[in-house]
């Protein structure tokens, strides 16, 4: 899908009778001369997108001198596409940044330091320190938070109180309630399990909440003993117990979330910003949001920001206003409204459209527990290129536990440490 920001007609007309008006006063009439601000995002779904024209509309009516041109880049080719971009010299002039890929793209040269202007904006102070810190590397600030991710637990009330369960507390209670809803002879697994791109990062969650990862400062090591133990409980809901569905290797973001939407299972982890899609699907009665369940170490409750930044300074002022209107009330709501993403400033944070609403109840503990992704150069990569195939290995029976662990540390201190 292809969303290009351009005056409306009624815009067009706006603006035509303001010449009209200055020459009949005997003004001279303004130069029209809009200029193009490119920007790379990684939405993908419907209500995204939908949120993303929002936006795009609300600050075109603001800012009409400003076209906004954005450019979906898959999620999985995003970094190879930023590289390409910075050596090739062709980059656009704002982009998305996560914080697990700022140290990478910082050291690749690809963000203006926005330091100074974020320092002296009027909204710099609606935002917390975590959610500064997130996009602040070497002391210097790279974006502006655009909303927030709170990581929780999605799960159909309707089979728990059918099993006589509760939502899961613990990773033992889960595995119970797993097992309990599980039916292959009508399709039902207990668990969307997500196995292909993007399931790192879930992975990640599991080895933190047994402690499988050191940190000390930028560095991170594996706790061997530790790491096993998770990646064996964690296959296991596959290869063990059968409560994850069998194409769980290769399922990404969407076939997990068609799984759950659609009846097929009757677990899965997301964030806050795949409510509306789930609500569009299911009813109050049949679904339910929890916090994500605790392991031998510890809840890992992950909440990171969505920033905005910008990649080209020979737009940086145009730039600039495009990223920090995401900061405003309006644009905030109008992204909530779409897609169910939590603002990431406290302007909007306390609206009644989040308060009222039961389902953002989990959120709001995670909020208050949450702890973000560790920012270590090469990080990211590792993840992806190491550490997701060597789960996929366990998850298809072509390593064990012990092996994979054992490449994974091998790979980590390659390309990381």
């Amino acid at each position: 899908m292809t969303i290009k920001a351009e005056l409306s007609r009624r815009q067009m007309l706006a603006a035509g009778g303001a010449v009209g008006a200055a020459g009949l006063l005997g003004g001279s009439l303004p130069a029209w001369a809009a200029t193009d601000v490119t920007y790379w995002h990684h939405f993908t779904s419907q209500s995204e997108f939908a949120g993303l024209a929002g936006i795009m509309e609300d600050f075109h009516a603001a800012n009409p001198e400003i076209n906004i041109l954005q450019e979906n880049i898959p999620n999985a080719e995003y970094m190879a596409m930023f590289t390409s971009a910075v050596i090739a010299d062709s980059r656009p002039d704002t982009c998305m940044v996560t914080s697990d890929r700022l140290p990478d793209m910082v050291a690749l040269g690809g963000l203006v330091d926005l330091t100074d202007r974020i320092n002296g904006w009027d909204k710099h102070q609606f935002y917390s320190e975590a959610a500064w810190d997130g996009i602040t590397f070497d002391g210097q600030i790279y974006g502006i938070p655009a909303f927030s991710f709170v990581n929780w637990m999605y799960y159909r009330k309707d089979w728990l109180e059918e099993a006589g369960l509760e939502p899961p507390d613990t990773f033992e209670d889960f595995l119970e309630a797993a097992i309990a809803i599980t039916d292959p002879s009508q399709g039902r697994y207990g668990f969307g399990l997500r196995g292909g791109d993007g399931g790192q990062s879930m992975l990640q969650d599991v080895f933190d909440s047994y402690g499988a990862f050191d940190y000390d400062g930028g560095s991170i090591a594996i706790n061997v003993p530790n790491a096993v133990e998770a990646l064996r409980f964690y296959t296991g809901l596959l290869t063990e117990h059968q409560v994850a569905q069998p194409s769980a290797a290769g399922d990404s973001y969407r076939q997990i979330m068609e799984g759950f939407r659609t009846g097929q299972t009757g677990m899965v982890w997301h964030h806050t910003g795949s409510l509306a899609e789930i609500s569009d699907a299911l009813s109050p009665d049949q679904f339910g949001t929890a916090l994500r369940p605790s392991g031998p170490a510890g809840r890992i409750a992950r909440v990171s920001y969505l920033y905005n930044g910008i990649m080209n300074p020979r737009h940086a002022d145009d730039g600039w206003q495009w990223i920090a209107h995401w900061g405003d009330v309006d644009a905030a709501i109008t992204l909530l409204e779409a897609t169910g993403y939590f603002p990431a400033t406290s302007e909007v944070a306390d609206d009644p459209r989040i308060t009222s609403n039961p389902l953002y109840e989990a959120a709001v503990q995670s909020l208050a527990i949450g702890v973000p992704l560790p920012k270590i150069v090469g990080l990211a990569g590792w993840m992806r290129t190491s550490m997701l195939p060597e789960f996929q290995r366990v998850l298809v029976g072509t390593a064990t536990p012990e092996e994979a662990v054992d490449a994974m540390a091998q790979a980590l201190d390659r390309e990381v440490n």
